[in-house]
């Protein structure tokens, strides 16, 4: 279905055998996504996931930086989480299986550029339509987000972890940008016209994440975050 097929199917009245029909089996395969993904993840244990955007080269420096988070990680006992695409993802779940380590990818699957990368263990993949299941994924099962450079899901991943963590939805655990030249002009903003001008964030939200410019800065500030909080789900 094209896109405006889309739009003017949602303004179509629909009769209610339709809605109950489709709206039910909908619910269904929610749950089942939800189902997978909780016995798969139960067990990995304590994990960071490596957020960035799929379309990075392997010959960005970006792409180093994400392999060695993870590997860096890996050397500390933590597995790691993508979304288990190409680019920052690749290196991220490349740096942890190269090392030795858990390698979870959660690959969404979308109509142009993603498929997952060949550097997942086998038994930690898993294949998702609803990016609220995936998104709930990450939240539940990662002890800490380290962000690299990236585009629209990148920041929506980010953003929503640090909302979650301001409301008090989940536990708190390390936020890390890394690429201090890459972030600096969106912080700014958020310094200058979020908190300073318009008062919609507390200057306490400003340290709930931190930027930093070099992988040892990212893994050095998750480990020292857990010598003061105890490790424990976010759920």
């Amino acid at each position: 279905m094209t896109g405006d097929e889309k739009i003017r199917r949602a303004f179509e009245n629909k009769d209610w055998q339709e809605i109950k029909v489709s709206d039910s089996w909908q619910i269904f395969k929610i749950m089942a996504e939800f189902v997978d993904g909780f016995e798969k993840l139960a067990k990995i244990g304590p994990c960071v996931s490596i957020f960035g955007s799929a379309r990075t080269h392997n010959d960005n420096p970006y792409y180093k930086m994400s392999e060695d988070c993870a590997r860096l990680l890996t050397e500390r006992g933590y597995g790691v989480i993508s979304g288990g695409g190409p680019g920052i993802m690749e290196a991220a779940n490349k740096g942890a299986y190269e090392a030795g380590g858990k390698s979870v990818g959660l690959n969404i699957e979308l109509p142009f550029e993603q498929f997952h990368n060949k550097y997942i263990d086998r038994d930690k993949l898993l294949e998702f339509d609803y990016f609220f299941v995936r998104k709930v994924m990450f939240m539940k099962y990662s002890q800490g987000f380290i962000i690299l450079p990236g585009g629209f899901g990148t920041l929506d991943e980010s953003f929503e972890a640090i909302t979650l963590i301001q409301t008090g939805k989940i536990a708190r655990f390390p936020i890390v940008f890394v690429g201090a030249d890459y972030w600096k002009g969106l912080f700014e903003w958020v310094q200058e016209k979020m908190l300073n001008k318009e008062h919609n964030i507390s200057p306490d939200d400003m340290n709930l994440f931190r930027v930093v410019d070099t992988p040892e800065e990212a893994v050095e500030h998750i480990f020292r975050f857990y010598e003061k909080y105890v490790l424990k789900p976010n759920f």
